[in-house]
């Protein structure tokens, strides 16, 4: 059933943005009364599963759900309708419409991509406003992983800022010290302001060890919640009860006890706890699997979120802010698949990497914060000066308006075959790591 939801949000979010692209061509195109042939979501080779016909234009979804497309009118693209091309140019074709129209028709797709993230980042901040954990609220310190305990972190580390810049949103630091190649973290520990060194190929070591948090939240442990075969809850212990010893061992963190408890698997412990007033003392036998089935308290219980409304005046310029900001990351995430040094394109990942993103249980405001980033994310990687994508189309547009040329339509030809080819390629290898990585 997870696996369903996830491809269910996956396909939809896939559908909404094919939709909105392929408008952008299809209104820029119309604009300059250029003829649409075909609005398809998803491709339809040999057969559709639904069409209709409006106007000069058909409108269908096809059966593989790999995007989608418009087929303009004396345009060479994925069709390779060399047929048309072959005959005397129409008034409404693409090919005799001057370039500068024609550079707003393949620019149409990407800019309602951008407009449609910011759209959906206005929305939510209308709509959910914005909340998230201050740094400086994040009193209790950190926890580490092996990577950044090698790098020189430490459990309870508070950090203060990096490369000397403070990150107001403790969410955004492991994505600073990644996408900004950050050379130094500023820490306080046990009182001291230490500089620690971010050794050279750190973001390489992360990226191949396929690492999600080597830096999180240390807060105390208090009972949240039970599982349905807890041994906690059948000993004795209770919701709200704070844990603050193992066999008298001191221990007041959450993540102390995720490290500790597995050491006494088939084996009994005293926990320590305060409940209310009360100090209380339990033995617990620790089952095979090495936990006690206890789910930590919300960290609302022990920092202070910093929220913020907004009206729909004050989203619009926010939303705008949050989508530069969103291209501004994938472009530095598109930096790392090309630099030979940290060999991100080992990390780059198909349908199954993009659908794996998106939560196992319906959740709009999350699916709809990854579909702006997916928006964000199609809208760069089109513009790519590759043939076959729109990036293609412009750089060889661009050619034309300097130098008063067009590019010859065999030289087009030529150009979109080994596009598709390219294309082609990273599609088997996007999709190869993910199947690596799921049998491996």
């Amino acid at each position: 059933m997870d696996i369903l939801i996830k491809a269910l949000q996956l396909i939809l979010s896939l559908s909404i943005l094919v939709v909105f692209h392929e408008f952008g061509h299809f209104i820029a195109a119309k604009s300059f009364k250029t003829r649409v042939e075909k609005f398809y979501l998803f491709f339809d080779p040999w057969f559709s599963l639904f069409k209709f016909k409006k106007g000069e234009t058909e409108y269908g979804i096809g059966w593989l759900p790999l995007g989608g497309y418009v087929k303009i009118s004396g345009m060479m693209d994925e069709s390779m309708d060399k047929k048309q091309l072959a005959k005397e140019p129409e008034p409404y074709e693409f090919r005799s419409k001057p370039a500068w129209q024609r550079l707003i028709i393949m620019l149409g797709g990407v800019t309602v991509n951008i407009i449609l993230a910011i759209a959906i980042y206005v929305m939510m901040l209308f709509v959910w406003g914005e909340e998230y954990l201050p740094t400086q609220e994040v009193k209790y310190g950190i926890t580490v992983d092996s990577l950044a305990y090698n790098m020189g972190l430490r459990d309870g580390d508070k950090i203060l800022s990096i490369d000397n810049n403070v990150v107001k949103d403790f969410s955004k630091i492991q994505s600073v010290i990644i996408l900004d190649e950050a050379k130094s973290i500023q820490v306080e520990r046990e009182g001291k302001k230490l500089d620690v060194a971010i050794p050279k190929g750190f973001t390489a070591e992360v990226l191949d060890k396929k690492v999600n948090n080597f830096i999180g939240i240390r807060f105390p442990y208090e009972v949240g919640g039970f599982s349905k075969e807890s041994v906690a809850k059948k000993n004795g212990i209770k919701k709200g009860d704070r844990f603050i010893a193992l066999n008298n061992t001191p221990l007041n963190y959450f993540d102390q006890y995720l490290k500790e408890v597995p050491k006494y698997k088939n084996s009994d412990v005293d926990i320590t706890l305060v409940r209310g007033n009360d100090t209380l003392t339990y033995k617990v036998h620790v089952p095979e699997i090495g936990k006690l089935g206890v789910y930590s308290a919300s960290l609302d219980n022990y920092f202070t979120l910093d929220k913020k409304s907004y009206s729909l005046l004050e989203a619009i310029p926010a939303g705008a802010v949050k989508a530069y900001n969103g291209v501004g990351n994938y472009l530095k995430q598109l930096k790392l698949i090309f630099s030979p040094e940290v060999k991100a394109y080992k990390s780059v990942g198909g349908f199954m990497t993009i659908g794996s993103i998106f939560p196992s249980v319906w959740d709009w405001q999350v699916f709809w914060s990854l579909t702006a980033f997916l928006s964000i994310m199609l809208a760069i990687l089109n513009v790519l000066p590759i043939p076959a994508l729109d990036g293609g189309h412009v750089a060889f547009l661009l050619y034309e308006m300097i130098t008063g040329k067009p590019a010859s339509e065999k030289f087009l030809e030529y150009a979109q075959i080994a596009g598709m080819v390219i294309l082609f390629s990273l599609l088997i290898l996007a999709n190869g790591n993910d199947i690596i990585r799921f049998f491996f």
